[in-house]
């Protein structure tokens, strides 16, 4: 299948097609990351001279797991109805405007980059306020209505764990340190009294927007799923998306008590820190897994990255990691 080309007289038509005025398009650019999906940064310019500072988010051919683009689409419209900080979504790609798979939202200012936001001094303030603001608004995600919400996969710890189990073994390797994580994950399986509730599934430092005040936005919901809210939770504590600054469990920048308890004032939901331990288990054997498999794109030749084979390193440290929480 050719690669569908981005420029800017695909993306003027596109927008002057949705917005129904002429548009003109200027700064297009590629951002970076993304192997499997696109983004690229542009202003439209109407009639009247005024940018909109817009972003395209495509597939640019078909793609394996995760949702596809029409359901990220629906899904931050909802989340954005129910007052969750999410880009405002424009327009849906149709087959007319001749991109693939992919939709428009508005550009928020900010930082992604961890790096940045743990350590330089204009985010000072906001990481004093990431820990709380995470917590209110994992409640808020949480707390959407199904019936607002696209058609979701429902994946449970044990749905999860044999999966995960599935990819493992078909890599044909030995890792003992996963099998016993495995094991340790089906014994424990949580049993959902409630009804299962929207799962954002990739929420950490990394998928905000930061600004100098905290979280403008919440990015990447391709792993959207319905099952156990503190995945949510568990997942934004591996010590992966802590990016070196260990003693501070939550992303880096604060303390699981405080999580706990400012999502326990915003749900109503009380949480206590073995669920939690629980989910960061699983977390960080899901990585773990998620490393070798891109580890495995690039040597088999799927996709040639300097950043996949690094990833693919990184399973010894996941496994490390996984036993030093099992021994806790």
């Amino acid at each position: 299948m050719p690669r569908i080309r981005i420029d800017e007289e695909h993306v003027a038509a596109a927008c002057t097609r949705h917005f129904s005025s002429d548009t003109t398009i200027a700064n297009l650019r590629r951002l970076s990351g993304g192997a499997s999906r696109e983004t690229w940064s542009f202003d439209a310019i109407g009639a009247d001279g005024a940018p909109q500072e817009l972003v395209l988010r495509r597939d640019p051919g078909s793609s394996i797991g995760g949702t596809d683009r029409s359901t990220e689409f629906h899904l931050l419209r909802a989340a954005h109805s129910a007052g969750v900080p999410v880009p405002e979504v424009r327009f849906l790609l149709s087959e007319a405007d001749g991109m693939g798979a992919g939709f428009v939202m508005e550009r928020i200012a900010g930082e992604t980059i961890p790096r940045k936001i743990l350590r330089d001094d204009q985010y000072e303030r906001a990481r004093d306020l990431l820990t709380s603001q995470c917590g209110k608004i994992a409640a808020q995600i949480h707390a959407m209505s199904l019936d607002d919400l696209p058609a979701l996969p429902v994946q449970d710890a044990l749905t999860q764990i044999n999966q995960y189990r599935a990819v493992l073994d078909g890599f044909g390797e030995p890792h003992p340190a996963f099998e016993l994580g495995l094991r340790w994950l089906e014994e424990r399986a949580p049993t959902n009294a409630k009804e299962p509730q929207l799962v954002h599934g990739d929420f950490r430092n990394g998928n905000f927007i930061v600004g100098e005040n905290g979280i403008r936005s919440v990015l990447d919901w391709e792993l959207a799923h319905l099952g156990d809210p503190i995945e949510d939770l568990g997942w934004l504590c591996v010590k992966s998306w802590r990016f070196g600054n260990s003693n501070l469990p939550v992303g880096g920048f604060g303390m699981a008590k405080e999580l706990l308890d400012t999502y326990a004032a915003t749900s109503g939901t009380e949480v206590d820190e073995e669920r939690l331990r629980y989910w960061e288990v699983f977390g960080t054997l899901k990585w773990g897994v998620i490393c070798e498999l891109q580890g495995f794109t690039h040597l088999n030749g799927l996709v040639r990255s300097v950043e996949l084979a690094a990833l693919g390193r990184r399973v010894a440290e996941m496994e490390w990691d996984l036993l030093e929480l099992l021994d806790a």
